[in-house]
């Protein structure tokens, strides 16, 4: 099973976490030299629980199988300095809305092409890797993903990811 699914993918739940929640990001698809050739959108799926942990454990808390969506599209911006909206929207099985959020890059502390710069500093990736830049908005704590929930993520100009919850 790989780590990263497509829209109307199914994305998973660790067996071993009990909080988690979508991270609705903008997605940097990098070329040669690690520059930012386009943008889509992502979806980091976390285990709050296992990240809040222990610092270290960051990495389980993030890399599993279906833990990342990408898509729909690939858009190539004609300005790398406007920001991209960001809307998340998670419903459950009946459709009814469980949470609503929103923001846009323009709030991010670094731009895409200063992330991209860092994320190559001294380490070699190649061209056609996606980096995910951050996400602004996390539902609140009493709120986790479950079986059935719907996470529908819309970024002006790329599209609507949308992909359901499946069980770890």
């Amino acid at each position: 099973m790989l780590r990263t699914v497509g829209p109307g993918g199914p994305i998973r739940l660790r067996s071993d976490s009990s909080w988690m929640v979508p991270e609705p990001e903008l997605a940097l698809v990098l070329g040669e030299g690690g520059a930012p050739v386009a943008v889509t959108i992502g979806n980091d799926v976390s285990s709050r629980d296992i990240e809040g942990a222990n610092p270290l454990y960051l990495p389980q808390a993030k890399i599993f199988a279906c833990a990342c969506a990408l898509g729909p599209a690939l858009a190539v911006p004609d300005d790398w300095d406007a920001p991209f909206p960001i809307r998340l929207r998670i419903t459950d099985a009946a459709g009814v809305e469980l949470f609503s959020g929103e923001t846009s890059t323009a709030r991010m502390k670094r731009s895409p092409r200063e992330l991209a710069e860092w994320a190559v500093r001294d380490n070699p990736i190649p061209p056609g890797s996606v980096l995910l830049t951050g996400t602004g908005i996390v539902p609140p704590d009493e709120y986790t993903l479950e079986p059935g929930h719907t996470v529908e993520i819309d970024v002006e100009g790329i599209g609507v990811l949308t992909n359901t919850v499946a069980a770890g």
